[in-house]
């Protein structure tokens, strides 16, 4: 298996979920910054907008951070790190792991581009209610299905550790915890390292 990844970018949440899947993985630097660089065929094929993380895994090819966390969990991982398609909280799970990239992304864009949210027109609510329903989804903790930490962890995760050092986290204190559990992790961790 290999990881396209650059650092201070969504790739840590691949590593950290390749971590807590205990598989073995290869890293290919990818220079997202420079605009000249010369990609792989190989690279371009799992993501033809060349973003990372996009991943290599035998013939699958693929891109997105929360689509690579839910096939390595399903792929390598089912009924521990996602519950089993037939599953009762199959269903809570998919919505917490879209979480994300469907409404923590785009109301944290609105309020750093000072852009007035408009409930008419986008799905994804406003940053307050972003906040209020992802604390008081975790407030059964410790993790957001529970006592079973899952790939939705590693999203939510990622994205509550990226508010807090923005000092976007604001008075959120179950978050706050949230986010410390999540560091304590060792596939975290190890992450992270790679960051430095």
């Amino acid at each position: 298996m290999k990881l396209y990844w650059a650092p201070q970018t969504r790739s840590a949440r691949a590593i950290w979920m390749l971590e807590e899947a205990g598989v073995d993985y290869a890293i290919e630097v990818v220079d997202i910054r420079n605009p000249a660089r010369q990609d792989s065929a190989e690279f371009r094929a799992a993501s033809p907008m060349r973003k990372v993380p996009a991943l290599v895994d035998g013939n699958v090819q693929m891109a997105e951070s929360a689509a690579i966390c839910l096939y390595i969990a399903d792929r390598y991982c089912s009924g521990t790190l996602a519950p089993a398609l037939d599953d009762q909280q199959r269903g809570e799970f998919l919505y917490w792991l879209m979480y994300t990239p469907a409404v923590i992304e785009p109301t944290m864009s609105e309020k750093i581009n000072k852009i007035q949210p408009n409930l008419g027109r986008n799905g994804w609510g406003d940053f307050n209610s972003m906040i209020t329903t992802l604390s008081d989804g975790i407030g059964r903790g410790p993790w957001i299905l529970g006592e079973q930490f899952t790939a939705a962890d590693v999203m939510l995760g990622s994205s509550v550790h990226f508010l807090q050092l923005f000092n976007m986290l604001g008075d959120a204190p179950a978050l706050v915890e949230y986010v410390d559990r999540c560091r304590q992790r060792p596939a975290f961790k190890a992450s992270q390292a790679r960051e430095t």
